[in-house]
């Protein structure tokens, strides 16, 4: 007789190359600890971070921009993403990488504006006045149609509402019945009425009927505590873009024009100048007033000297609006072309935009690091590594890069099952290393036999 376990049938979370970044790893006084949060080494570059979080807590960052700068492989894009996990999930994080801006639908400037808009977020604080309870009874009162005829309308509604507190009577604009109507709300279901706009919601059937059948495709939800009628503070948060998107489509609408518009693909349109302008002056009343408060996000371009000088000079005038998020720029290049001119400018950014940042050096690891960091990404992929196999591996790190030694963790793991074995030993990480090339072995070997290849 053969038992077998029943593995979960649960959602394994996929595990990318930064699963295991958590945040910048710093103490309290905002120093770098060693090993923390998925972190090794870069202590300069994360105290950078760090406090690049606490000005952007205090709102004191936007409009400003920093560069990550450093050789492939050193971290870079991990700092941008300890940096949103630090910030939590309430600041906007938006990442791009640099080629995102070539489309042939869309200009360039536009597809970055549109990106520094997903960078800013507005938290809007709205007072809410609604009556909620169980419907006790619903009974339409009809008169006379006005226009003449048979025909009867209805004047208004009596609904009663009940909570655990008391019950309310009340009657209702025979628009409000239009809505009941279509929410399809009977006695005995549980609903809110919102008394600014007259909205119904029908959030379930009430639990005391939970009995009533046998199977029953109902959401049953307990009787709403406190009084019918309630004051709610409902906080919502949007983003600018979303604010551009929900005004530049205006859904609805009975003419022709709208409803082919509504069955039609939607093409990528551009979002106009005016239209933002218009946004910008409601979301800086709603600011002056208190409604809404700002939150500037973080924009994060990766790949940043893929940029052209069209780009650039539209950054220089973006960074100095008044909504402006903060712009974290990243790039492996050293010295080289300015895209789109013969111009050489370090990191291949003009000279003029690199004043304007504040640049973060990330230093290459060294061999005691990279085992380190190597012993994390077994760990985040549930692989047991030996001791030997971890220094054999940091010493393909020194030789090729960090990245093709973290590659060649899954194909050991699968050659040591082949093998019969649990853990990861050195032997199979050998085995795995001759079957792939890095990419300085694969160019000396091109080099070596270049009258072979086709030049």
């Amino acid at each position: 007789m053969k038992i077998e376990e029943v593995q979960s049938t649960t959602k394994k979370q996929r595990i990318a190359t930064h699963t295991h970044i958590k945040g910048l790893g710093l103490d309290a006084n905002g120093n770098a600890v060693p090993l923390a949060a998925g972190f090794v080494g870069q202590a300069q570059a994360r105290e950078a971070g760090g406090l690049v979080v606490d000005m952007i807590r205090q709102k004191k960052m936007a409009g400003r921009a920093l560069l990550f700068a450093g050789p492939p492989g050193t971290g870079k894009t991990a700092l941008a993403l300890g940096i949103s996990q630090e910030l939590g999930s309430k600041v906007p994080f938006c990442p791009m990488v640099g080629s995102e801006v070539y489309s042939s639908e869309v200009k360039k400037t536009e597809v970055l504006m549109e990106n520094f808009r997903r960078a800013i977020g507005l938290r809007i604080k709205e007072n809410k006045e609604v009556y909620e309870g169980e419907v006790t009874e619903l009974s339409p009162e009809e008169t006379e149609s006005v226009t003449g005829g048979y025909g009867k309308s209805i004047s208004h509604v009596i609904i009663g509402l009940k909570t655990v507190k008391g019950t309310k009577q009340l009657k209702l604009d025979p628009t409000i019945y239009d809505a009941l109507i279509k929410e399809k709300v009977a006695v005995g279901d549980v609903i809110y009425i919102e008394a600014n706009s007259g909205a119904v919601k029908r959030v379930g059937r009430s639990d005391a009927f939970a009995t009533e059948f046998d199977l029953e495709a109902e959401e049953y939800v307990p009787l709403p505590k406190g009084e019918v009628h309630k004051k709610k503070e409902i906080v919502q948060d949007v983003t600018l873009h979303d604010l551009d998107a929900a005004n530049a489509r205006p859904q609805g609408g009975q003419d022709i024009l709208s409803l082919m518009g509504q069955m039609m693909k939607p093409r990528k349109t551009e979002i106009t100048d005016k239209l933002r302008q218009e946004i910008n002056k409601v979301v800086n009343r709603y600011i002056d007033e208190g409604i809404a408060e700002l939150v500037p996000g973080v924009l994060f371009i990766d790949e940043v000297h893929m940029l052209d000088i069209e780009c650039f000079s539209y950054l220089n005038r973006a960074l100095e609006s008044s909504l402006s998020p903060i712009v974290i720029f990243a790039t492996n290049r050293g010295v080289c072309d300015v895209r789109g001119t013969t111009m050489k400018s370090p990191h291949g950014i003009p000279v003029d935009l690199l004043d304007r940042l504040l640049i973060i050096r990330t230093e290459t690891y060294g061999p005691a690091e990279m085992i380190q960091i190597l012993a994390i990404r077994a760990q985040v992929e549930e692989l047991v590594v030996e001791e030997e196999g971890l220094a054999y591996l940091g010493e393909i790190g020194q030789r090729a890069s960090l990245r093709h030694a973290v590659q060649l963790l899954s194909p050991a793991s699968v050659i040591a099952r082949m093998n019969g074995r649990e853990n990861i030993c050195k032997a199979d990480i050998e085995e795995g290393d001759s079957l792939y090339l890095d990419a300085k072995s694969s160019a000396k070997l091109l080099q070596e036999q270049q009258d072979r290849y086709i030049a």
